[in-house]
C-alpha cells in the first residue's frame, strides 16, 4: 500500500469513527483548500537521514489529502537550529521537529525523549513510548510548553564519535573540547570536557579549525555524509549517550487543538511511519557506511572498560543531583523502570539469539 493510500485511508477512517454518517468533517478535508502550517528544524537541508526524517513526516502529511499543508523551513530559513523550541512556543511557527534533548536547559526531562545516557535503544524506546507510559510523560512534560510532540524519526544507536587522541582513560577526558548535546554532555562535562553544543550543520567547520577536540554526530552513514573522516581518523563506535535517539515533531497546542480529528489521526500515523522508516534508514545504510570509512584509513575504535565505569559514575552523580522530586523524577523512574522490565526479557531472547547467529555464522556453520 502506498503511503497516500494508507495515510488517506487511516484519516477517513477515523473521520467516520468520529462523525459516524455525518458530512459536517467533509469541508475538513477538502483538497488543497484547508489549513497550511509552518514546521521549522534543528537541522540544514542535505544532513543525512535527520533532514530526510523531516522531510518524510512533511510529505506524508501533504500527500494525505487531508486539507492539510506543512509547509518545512530548515535550520536557518526562518530561524535558528536551536531556537525552534521559542518559535513554536511563541506562535512564530506551529510545529518544531528535532531532538528534545537539544532543550534540556529548559527541562532536563526532555532528555529523556530523544535519549539519554545508557537509556533504552530504539526498540525499547518505541515499546515505552507507545505502551510503557512514555506517551502520557511526554504529554504532561511538553504540555507544560504548551506543546505536544510526536515520535518521528529514530537514528539508533549513536557512535561515541571522532577524536583526535584516543581514549585510554577517564582522565582522558580533562580539558577535551568535545561536541555532545542533551545529558551526555553533561555526563562528560563532569569527567572534565569542556563540553560544546554545535547545530550539526556547524561542526565540520568546527572539528576542522580547532575550535572543537572531537565530536559525537549520528554513525556511519551520517558522519561520513558530512566527512569527519577527511579530519581524523578515529572513530569510536559505540558511545554511552544515545543508544537510540528519537526525534520528535512537536506541534503547539493550538495549532494541534485546532485540527480536526481526521486531520490529528494523518499527523499521527504520518510520524509513526516516519519514525519506523528513517530507524531502518539509518541502519541500513550504516553498515556499508563503515566499510567505506575503513577503506580510506579510518580506524573503528572501542571505549575500553574505564572509560565506560568513568562514564557510568558521572551518569549515576548526574541523575542523583538531577532529581527535583516532581516531574523529572516521574520520567526518571517510569524510564528505567520499564527499561529493566524490558531488557530482562529481550537479553534473554534477541540477546541470545543474536550472540549465538553470529557464533555459528562465524564459525561457518550457517550462511
Amino acid at each position: 500500500m502506498q503511503r497516500r493510500d494508507f495515510l488517506k485511508k487511516a484519516t477517513l477512517g477515523a473521520v467516520a469513527g468520529v462523525a459516524g454518517a455525518s458530512t459536517l468533517a467533509a469541508p475538513a478535508l477538502a483538497g488543497s483548500h484547508g489549513k497550511t502550517l509552518t514546521m521549522v528544524t534543528t537541522w540544514g537541508r542535505g544532513l543525512a537521514g535527520v533532514h530526510d526524517a523531516a522531510q518524510r513526516f512533511v510529505d506524508n502529511i501533504n500527500g494525505a489529502d487531508a486539507g492539510l499543508t506543512i509547509e518545512l523551513k530548515a535550520a536557518g530559513e526562518l530561524v535558528g537550529a536551536f531556537d525552534v523550541f521559542d518559535a513554536v512556543e511563541s506562535g512564530q511557527a506551529d510545529i518544531w521537529h528535532g531532538a528534545p534533548y537539544y532543550f534540556v536547559g529548559k527541562h532536563p526531562g526532555f532528555g529523556f525523549f530523544t535519549s539519554v545516557p545508557f537509556g533504552m535503544t530504539a526498540t525499547e524506546y518505541n515499546i515505552w513510548f507507545d505502551h510503557m507510559g512514555g506517551k502520557e510523560l511526554s504529554d504532561e512534560l511538553f504540555g507544560e510548553f504548551g506543546q505536544i510532540g510526536l515520535p518521528a524519526g529514530n537514528t539508533g544507536l549513536q557512535g561515541g564519535g571522532w577524536f583526535r587522541e584516543e581514549i585510554t582513560s577517564p582522565a582522558d577526558f580533562q580539558g577535551l573540547k568535545f561536541r555532545m548535546p542533551g545529558l551526555g554532555g553533561k555526563v562528560i562535562s563532569k569527567m572534565g570536557a569542556s563540553v560544546q553544543n554545535i547545530p550539526g550543520a556547524e561542526i565540520y567547520q568546527a572539528l576542522s579549525t580547532g575550535a572543537i577536540d572531537g565530536t559525537e554526530w549520528i554513525g556511519p552513514w551520517a558522519d561520513e555524509k558530512v566527512g569527519f573522516q577527511e579530519i581524523t581518523k578515529l572513530y569510536y563506535t559505540a558511545g554511552m549517550h544515545e543508544p537510540g535517539a528519537s526525534l520528535m515533531s512537536v506541534f503547539s497546542l493550538d495549532a494541534w487543538e485546532d485540527l480536526t480529528d481526521g486531520q490529528r489521526t494523518v499527523c499521527t500515523n504520518a510520524a509513526a511511519e516516519c519514525n519506523q522508516w528513517n530507524l531502518g534508514q539509518f541502519q541500513s545504510n550504516n553498515g556499508a557506511a563503515l566499510k567505506r570509512l575503513i577503506a580510506a584509513g579510518v580506524t573503528p575504535k572501542e571505549f575500553n572498560e574505564s572509560v565506560w565505569d568513568g562514564m557510568a559514575t558521572a551518569a549515576a552523580e548526574l541523575y542523583a543531583e538531577t532529581r527535583d522530586g516532581g516531574l523529572f523524577d516521574k520520567i526518571h523512574d517510569n524510564y528505567f523502570e520499564s527499561m529493566s522490565t524490558l531488557s530482562g526479557w529481550l537479553s534473554l531472547s534477541e540477546g541470545q539469539y543474536i550472540a549465538q547467529r553470529n557464533r555459528v555464522q562465524n564459525a561457518g556453520l550457517v550462511g
